[in-house]
């Protein structure tokens, strides 16, 4: 994989089939970098690991990891990136779950290593965890985290962390497996998360734009309007990923996505590849 370089920031979308994994770079000044690697997931076809990725670039520490989502597809890397030894300075999550209840939930299928290895450091607060640190600044870069408490909801998905991220003016949601009851939850109670639902510009489907992730509401009486919908997902098995269409309809979408001229409302993994969304002298641009 091709180093790209970074100016403002960059972040970049992964191809990680049926998971999620992003990583958002910032400059740190005297040519240093600072990084957030948003969810963990790997390519097994590819054997592309983000451990390994980061490894590739000589970096060995992590200023934030955000796990979105308790799910396997979402943290199966997480092991390789221990292994790697990346340090992970500082971590967000949902902290109403705690790592027994984490346990609980999972053991009626069972847990996978990548949860596994997680529960054990949150249970450690080893190299991830509440360590008693501030959290961490990026220059041109806010984040906020919203989610449901545990045992209001007693599921994963809508369990997940919510990321609204803007980056020098755009924004983004990273949902992880939120489904609408969930959505419909935090706009119900939650008057910030309902102010930020206008202003998203960039929405990180839900459930890998499984239809159960779709919150009509959101757009209908909330007046959500991105430019662009990105879908982290591999090949379609199921019906319920019918939902390009459906996204397609609710956003206004972007031009020159690659080419002069080309206009896109939906982008995908599956279809696309790696996303990449570049800063510089005040402008993104996607590729």
């Amino acid at each position: 994989m091709a180093v790209l370089p970074v100016n403002d920031a960059l972040l970049q979308v992964f191809d990680v089939e049926h998971g999620g994994c992003a990583l958002l770079t910032t400059p740190a000044g005297l040519g240093g970098f600072r990084r957030v690697l948003i969810d963990c997931g790997h390519n097994a076809s590819q054997c592309w690991y983000p451990g390994q990725h980061l490894r590739g670039l000589g970096v060995t520490f992590l200023e934030q990891l955000v796990v979105t989502n308790y799910d396997e597809d979402h943290v199966s890397g997480y092991p390789d990136l221990l292994a790697q030894g990346v340090y992970v300075d500082w971590i967000a999550r949902n902290t109403t779950v705690s790592p027994e209840t984490i346990r609980l939930l999972k053991s009626e299928d069972g847990m996978g290593k990548g949860i596994d290895t997680l529960v054990r450091s949150l249970g450690a607060f080893g190299l991830v965890g509440d360590n008693g640190k501030s959290v961490p600044k990026f220059q041109g870069v806010s984040m906020e985290y919203f989610f449901n408490s545990y045992p209001i909801f007693e599921d994963e998905n809508n369990l997940s962390l919510v990321l609204y991220l803007t980056v020098y003016g755009t924004s983004f949601l990273f949902s992880g497996d939120m489904e609408c009851d969930g959505f419909e939850h935090l706009l119900a109670t939650n008057a910030r998360f309902r102010q930020i639902v206008p202003n998203i510009n960039v929405l990180m489907a839900s459930h890998h734009g499984r239809a159960n992730g779709v919150c009509p509401e959101m757009f209908d009486s909330y007046g959500c309007r991105p430019q662009l919908v990105v879908i982290s997902d591999d090949y379609k098995q199921y019906t319920t990923q019918e939902t390009t269409n459906y996204y397609a309809s609710k956003t206004t979408g972007i031009t020159n996505f690659r080419a002069q001229g080309v206009s896109r409302s939906v982008l995908t993994t599956r279809k696309d590849g790696d996303i990449h969304f570049a800063w510089a002298n005040g402008s993104c641009t996607v590729s």
